[in-house]
């Protein structure tokens, strides 16, 4: 690859870099890519991503913490070789830096699970894969661990794609993928664009589409369905503060910051208009420092609230969750919040009663963690997601290895597995999504930062009422009803509500709640992190007598002795 084109912002620095180090991966070669914003809107996040990319200030990585489905399937894996002191597993898992920080009580958890202890008249897949023997201490596994182990285990999840193969002359040559809901809605002989080429299904099997080409034939285009990465709220907060600096400079200069940041006159004239188009439509423009709440009527006389924040939709998504349910507690409405990585839009039915302001959005930092988890259940992420950490889990195991078990029975038992698992406030697996959910899908520790910021006054609301979407707000409609129009194609199996109970105690000791970060001091952090990374001057220094020493202690030998 000797060019990689980026269509649309990236959603990270570092997902930017990978793409573009596609190209030019070889020794001595150079990385070469651009980038194509496809609105105005998304003119910022290419400029800022790009500045970040040439500094090198990627997001700062976080590591899963305590993923009690991959523990599980490392126990079963483990049990089925050997038999092992429950202590001295302990001591093993613990040694890998996901699991350092693992509770005790959480590991036995695990164990009673794998163990047998909840019904299996219920869900036969809860029956026991493990002997745990509480009074010596040990754990042995049970006839057929290791096949299961074997055959169900990994941790990619199963997203139900078909390989699409040719057909005839050059038989077996593979053409794409196909989404499974796609497959399932197509018979033989429809004709479908794929790789700017028209194929003609001839067959489908349990694991295949078999296509042979049908040149010059108009063909339905098929659909993937994805997940979003989002917006790291580091990354967000960077262009909210470009966003203020371009908006605060005259125009000449301005055009020379986003010059500077790899944007052409055409690409930089159009940001500029954007930002003064934003002020004149709502007097302010949202940035790091502000949060601009915008009022307008839609086309049926309802109100809509746009609230306009630079921080991802990892922040977005669990605040619009809590605003629901405010919404719902406080003016009997279903707002229908929809966020994305710029902000949120809300609908508020038109009512004699004056239209809800900024201050729906604050919440005290210290309950929004609570407010998150209980209406987490009723979400489709949440049943998505539990059936990944069930299959991860080896709760619902493939009864053949050479053949794929269709997406849509995965989801019937895994909203199975779910009626029953919702009964055990300390089951494991529910325990697991909830953590999945507000750790590695949701950003909720940037969201308690957020609201924390807004209560000290950090961070300003702005309300403003306008007759019309900005221009900003035009990008986020467009969302909104895209979001809407597909609605109705989410899973049944995964639009169910699930009341969850949860054991809280147990909860928080896996989530590790008790953030130790807020009792240090922010700069000493800093500090620290720039002298474990080599970067402060002093730990150069040291560096620097340090490879001093060992010059001297090695200058009497000769290479060879040296070596």
């Amino acid at each position: 690859v000797d060019l990689v084109v980026q269509i649309e912002s990236p959603p990270s620095v570092a997902s930017a870099l990978q793409r573009v180090g596609r190209a030019g991966h070889q020794v001595g070669e150079v990385s070469r890519g651009g980038l194509f914003p496809k609105h105005r809107s998304d003119l910022a996040p290419a400029a800022v991503t790009v500045g970040r990319m040439l500094t090198g200030e990627i997001e700062s990585l976080r590591v899963v913490a305590n993923p009690l489905d991959v523990l599980a399937q490392h126990v079963v894996a483990a049990a089925a070789m050997d038999t092992w002191d429950v202590d001295d597993l302990l001591a093993l898992i613990t040694r890998a830096a996901p699991f350092a920080g693992l509770p005790r009580s959480v590991f036995e958890a695990t164990l009673d699970l794998l163990a047998g202890r909840y019904p299996s008249d219920e869900f036969a897949e809860l029956r026991p894969r493990i002997v745990w023997d509480r009074v010596a201490g040990t754990l042995t596994g049970r006839p057929g661990a290791q096949r299961l182990a074997v055959t169900s285990g990994g941790t990619i999840p199963d997203r139900g794609l078909f390989g699409v193969f040719l057909l005839g002359e050059g038989a077996g040559r593979r053409v794409g993928e196909l989404d499974e809901e796609m497959v399932y809605e197509s018979r033989v002989g429809d004709v479908f664009a794929l790789g700017a080429t028209s194929w003609r299904i001839e067959d489908i099997t349990h694991d295949r589409v078999l296509v042979t080409p049908a040149p010059g034939v108009p063909g339905r285009l098929p659909f993937w369905k994805g997940d979003s990465l989002g917006r790291p709220a580091e990354l967000g907060r960077a262009i909210g503060a470009f966003n203020r600096q371009i908006s605060d400079l005259p125009p000449s200069e301005a055009l020379k910051v986003a010059a500077s940041l790899g944007l052409d006159d055409f690409a930089a004239n159009n940001l500029i208009t954007l930002l003064t188009e934003q002020r004149e439509a709502t007097s302010v423009v949202p940035h790091d420092r502000q949060i601009v709440v915008e009022r307008f009527r839609d086309e049926l006389g309802d109100w809509r609230m746009v609230v306009h924040s630079p921080y991802g939709t990892a922040v977005h998504a669990p605040w619009a969750l809590a605003i629901n349910a405010r919404l719902r507690e406080t003016h009997g409405v279903d707002a229908q919040a929809v966020s994305s990585d710029d902000g949120m839009v809300l609908r508020i039915p038109d009512t004699d009663a004056d239209p809800p302001t900024g201050e729906v959005l604050v919440f005290d930092p210290h309950e929004i963690e609570q407010i998150v988890t209980t209406e987490l259940g009723g979400s489709a992420l949440f049943a998505a997601r539990f059936r990944e950490c069930a299959a991860r889990a080896l709760l619902l195991p493939r009864r053949d290895p050479g053949r794929r078990s269709p997406l849509w029975q995965q989801r019937q038992r895994s909203a199975q597995l779910l009626d029953v698992a919702v009964k055990y406030p300390s089951f494991p697996i529910v325990l697991e999504t909830v953590r999945e959910c507000l750790q590695d899908v949701y950003d909720l520790p940037g969201l308690v930062d957020l609201l924390r910021q807004i209560e000290t006054r950090e961070l300003a609301l702005v309300d403003v009422a306008t007759d019309r979407p900005s221009p900003f707000a035009a990008n986020l409609l467009f969302r909104y009803v895209a979001q809407f129009m597909y609605e109705g194609a989410s899973p049944i199996a995964e639009r169910r509500a699930a009341a969850l109970s949860l054991d809280q105690g147990l909860l928080t000791e896996l989530l590790g709640r008790a953030e130790l970060r807020e009792l240090l001091d922010p700069e000493v952090l800093a500090e620290v992190e720039a002298d474990l990374q080599h970067l402060s001057g002093r730990r150069q220094a040291r560096d620097a007598e340090g490879i001093a020493d060992l010059l001297r202690l090695l200058g009497p030998l000769s290479i060879d002795e040296i070596r």
